[in-house]
């Protein structure tokens, strides 16, 4: 599976979109593995969207024996204010697509509880992950990025892009008119992996303005010295990019 690599942390398919995909499960594979044999279990936050979802299709049917999923911990980085049996949960999404399929045990999938007193289960999550996580140092957290520079539920001249202590909080999202539970920066920072997915023409302009135009948005604030990010990207999204 050949792959363009920009910098040490940005990875470019120029394949079809599905070599993208194939290479996130693998990477994912290959974390938990590493994970559960430095410390006997696997830490890891989902994210919702079109591509986890694909991801976690290829994990539910080509990686069922790849990982010992017994020892698998499931967090979400974010979660919209619906129930998990809606259509536009971030729980049901990753279940549905691909992890019903897998041997999980079900005592440890931890999902955002965001449909009903958002402010106090952000604040129980963020106590639930203190109480499992070793340092709340997650093996990896998957990301994504909307074509407005947003990850996670960390969109754009919100306040939750200026909190500096919380792991998860609820973020007024007013250009959704919502709320949204979410990881923050903090959270993010202490990670040991951080994957940022971005898959699709309709990213190209993004990236554009964040790689080439040096533009800061949310998305740019995922990694910091000591913690870096990996970006994998596909071509159509890459279309505007230069290795110079």
């Amino acid at each position: 599976m050949k792959q363009q690599q920009i910098d040490n942390n940005i990875l470019v398919f120029p394949g079809s979109k599905e070599d993208s995909i194939k290479y996130a499960a693998n990477d994912f594979v290959l974390i938990g593995k590493q994970a559960i044999e430095d410390h006997n279990a696997f830490y890891v936050a989902l994210s919702g969207g079109s591509t986890p979802k694909a991801i976690f299709e290829v994990l539910g049917s080509d990686h069922k024996g790849s990982l010992d999923w017994s020892k698998v911990y499931f967090f979400w980085s974010d979660e919209r204010s619906v129930p998990p049996d809606h259509v536009d949960s971030n729980y049901k999404s990753a279940i549905d697509s691909g992890l019903n399929n897998l041997p999980i045990d079900p005592s440890r999938i931890h999902r955002m509880v965001a449909e009903n007193n958002i402010e106090t289960n952000a604040q129980s999550y963020e106590e639930k992950i203190l109480s499992i996580v070793p340092e709340a140092s997650f093996d990896l957290i998957m990301l994504g990025m909307g074509d407005d520079g947003h990850t996670a539920s960390l969109f754009p001249n919100t306040e939750g892009l200026d909190e500096r202590s919380k792991l998860v909080i609820a973020n007024e999202v007013p250009q959704k008119d919502t709320t949204r539970m979410t990881m923050t920066f903090n959270a993010f920072h202490k990670a040991k992996n951080i994957a940022i997915y971005v898959i699709g023409d309709n990213k190209a302009s993004m990236l554009e303005k964040i790689f080439i135009k040096k533009q800061t948005y949310p998305i740019c604030s995922v990694a910091n010295a000591s913690n870096h990010a990996k970006w994998i990207i596909d071509k159509g999204a890459a279309e505007l990019l230069s290795p110079d």
